[in-house]
């Protein structure tokens, strides 16, 4: 995958790295020249100063970090985020803070991790009537709690 590093802060964080050999998501750092805070409730723009150019066959989703999620109640508002093969724009992340506590972002912080996933467009075919299943139209719960 191809990315251009536009950082319009004064800071060059590199490109998105895997933690360790056994992640499956590169993290993501926050391109800003200052701190910023998001109020309780409230949501972030926070850009990357990433460009990439993702094959077609494949998306990049923008996901949370389970220690900001987790500790601090901070998380990416449509997770997972999708970064379609099309899009040539800046990777903005839209953190949300779901807490009662400001959260302060810092530049250079890793603020949420990209996974590349190959995906399948396929063709819907309308149909009268579908083929059944033990499960049924059984929706919100309906396989148990176990």
């Amino acid at each position: 995958v191809k990315v251009k590093i536009i950082n319009k802060a004064k800071h060059n964080f590199g490109n998105p790295t895997y933690a360790d050999p056994g992640s499956s998501g590169m993290d993501v750092r926050a391109s800003l020249d200052d701190n910023i805070w998001i109020e309780p409730n409230d949501v972030a723009i926070i850009p990357t100063g990433l460009f990439m150019a993702i094959p077609v066959g494949y998306e990049i989703q923008v996901r949370p970090r389970s220690g900001l999620a987790a500790k601090l109640g901070v998380t990416v508002l449509n997770t997972p985020g999708t970064l379609d093969a099309s899009y040539r724009g800046e990777v903005c992340v839209a953190l949300h803070n779901h807490s009662d506590m400001p959260k302060e972002v810092s530049p250079g912080e890793r603020i949420a991790q990209m996974v590349v996933m190959p995906y399948v467009n396929v063709s819907l075919e309308l149909a009268e009537d579908l083929s059944d299943t033990d499960r049924g139209e059984g929706g919100f719960g309906s396989t148990g709690k176990n």
